[in-house]
């Protein structure tokens, strides 16, 4: 038997996160990982992050992870891969399978950051090749370059359904649809109408009557649900796919953790059977501690933070730092957790309809049920600026934690305070200089450089664009609406890369004025001039 300080199950963002704390407090660590590669979703995850700077926001995921990565190898955390732990037993005794061979560890403390599995739902069909789970669309686009399909439907709302459908179209995928069974968007409203520009339509109150084909998937049926999620008959809709993708929830894989026998709950807002844990992460079980997704399911930047705090309580708890210490960085991450936790998506709210911002402002009901703020909405909110020359216009129409627009504008135009989820607002007395800098921090691509007087009969929109091939200045095409409609012939004008943007591109177009504030994508095609 082999004996550590502290054992660390799965080198997901919050695993390696509380093995580099342990290991900078002195603690001997090892983290073992049944995947070939550590990281866990952070190397699937290419969008960048919300919250504030110290929750590592508009970093790209697998760059926090490659970060992650280099912080625990210089930390000198032991990272065993192809490691199943099959057992973990009284006296914190644990077994992995690596290779072909069962070896027996002890551990003084453990820290258990198994993560989530996602979960099915079952229709006709559900079994064919070409049914895929979210999160095996991103393991084939991200981390083996391979296309999952040609014609897409997802099924789910939530911010694993919307990023996982604009990454599809990043990847060259057609989505013909995004369907939920729940009468509203469940996910950020950023993330929807960014999918919704691209032209992508949103059926709420739908699901999924059953999959077609004989050998693999070559069709999909849904239909509209009434209150009861009872179809309701002749709203059936028929699209040509040759791949379904469900996001359909995440569920805690917690089975470690029945099987040590700490006390268990089924939590359903934490998404099923996960630990009864302190605020800190220790089970029942003294010197046995939880974090991220396995003790509840949040974003990776929680997981990170709770992570640090397990390394930080069982270095304290093996003796290794004392309780000064502990609670002094405990109350830092605490505040840093606690700002994730608030706004329209805290968990408090989790299954709440929100009617208004914490600002009093009516929320959208058309992004709720569409996808997208409506022409007549827009106006209500205070990212909205109307001004002589450029200046930025910003469709955040939600509180969620995010402020890195604040500290990217270098002329301080842009406003958030002191609460990360406050809705942004423009500094009239600040002069915006173009520089885009804040379009592409927003990890929501919801700014936009607006020049309503860029010509007599024209203005120009710079906006936010991941997609290659990149058009060239002079390119002709197609201004889509939120909505995604076409309304009106662009002109490409401009085209910005820059190591600073982080792979998002400024690409600002010319449209007839009056389509100012109305034109929110390119389509190219048209013959050049």
């Amino acid at each position: 038997m082999k004996r550590y300080d502290l054992i660390v199950v799965g080198a997901g963002p919050s695993g390696l996160s509380a093995a580099i704390e342990a290991a900078k407090k002195g603690l001997h660590v090892v983290v073992f990982d049944e995947n070939e590669k550590p990281g866990g979703q952070l190397f699937k995850q290419i969008h960048k992050f919300f919250g504030s700077k110290e929750h590592k926001a508009k970093i790209r995921g697998f760059k926090i992870g490659e970060s992650l990565l280099a912080e625990a190898d210089e930390a000198g955390v032991e990272v065993v891969l192809n490691a199943t732990v099959c057992g973990l037993y009284q006296e914190k005794e644990l077994t992995v399978r690596i290779h072909d061979q069962i070896h027996h560890y002890k551990g003084d403390a453990i820290i258990i950051a198994t993560g989530a599995s996602e979960n099915m739902v079952t229709f006709d069909g559900w079994t064919l090749p070409g049914v895929i789970g979210a999160g095996a669309a991103q393991t084939m686009m991200n981390l083996h370059g391979v296309k999952p399909g040609n014609k897409v439907l997802m099924l789910g709302s939530g911010n694993v359904g919307l990023v996982v459908s604009f990454q599809l179209l990043q990847c060259g995928c057609d989505v013909v649809a995004l369907v939920d069974a729940a009468p509203r968007i469940g996910g950020y409203g950023v993330h929807a109408a960014k999918v919704a520009r691209t032209g992508v339509p949103f059926y709420l109150s739908h699901t999924i009557v059953k999959a077609e084909g004989e050998d693999h998937v070559t069709g999909v049926t849904i239909a509209e649900v009434d209150s009861h999620f009872q179809f309701i008959p002749g709203t059936e809709k028929h699209f040509d796919v040759d791949t379904i993708c469900l996001a359909v929830g995440l569920s805690p894989m917690s089975q470690l953790l029945k099987m040590a026998g700490c006390v268990m709950e089924d939590n359903p807002k934490r998404g099923g059977q996960v630990p009864i844990c302190d605020e800190h992460g220790q089970t029942s079980i003294p010197g046995i501690y939880v974090a991220g997704d396995v003790s509840g399911i949040e974003e990776a930047s929680s997981a990170m933070i709770e992570g640090r705090m397990a390394g930080l309580a069982a270095s304290e708890y093996l003796g290794f730092i004392d309780k000064i210490e502990r609670d002094t960085s405990l109350n830092a991450l605490d505040l840093a957790l606690d700002a994730l936790r608030q706004g329209m998506f805290a968990p408090k709210n989790k299954g709440k309809k929100i009617e208004k911002t914490d600002e009093g402002i009516d929320i959208s009901q058309n992004l709720l049920k569409h996808g997208y703020v409506a022409d007549d909405e827009i106006e209500r909110f205070p990212g909205i600026t109307h001004r002589m020359g450029v200046h930025p216009v910003m469709e955040c129409t939600q509180n969620i934690p995010c402020n890195p627009c604040q500290d990217a504008c270098p002329m301080h135009c842009i406003k958030i305070g002191e609460h990360i989820t406050s809705l942004p607002v423009v500094d009239e007395e600040k002069q915006c200089i173009g520089c885009g800098m804040c379009v592409a921090s927003c990890s929501g691509q919801a700014i936009f450089l607006v020049n309503e007087t860029y010509e007599d009969d024209y203005a120009s929109i710079t906006m936010p664009y991941e997609f290659l091939p990149l058009p060239s200045t002079g390119d002709k095409g197609m201004a889509l609406s939120r909505s995604g409609a076409p309304i009106c012939e662009a002109e490409v004008i401009d085209v910005k890369s820059s190591p600073a943007f982080d792979q998002t591109h400024l690409l600002t177009i010319k449209v007839p004025k009056e389509y100012a504030m109305k034109a929110r994508f390119f389509q190219g095609g048209l013959e050049n001039a």
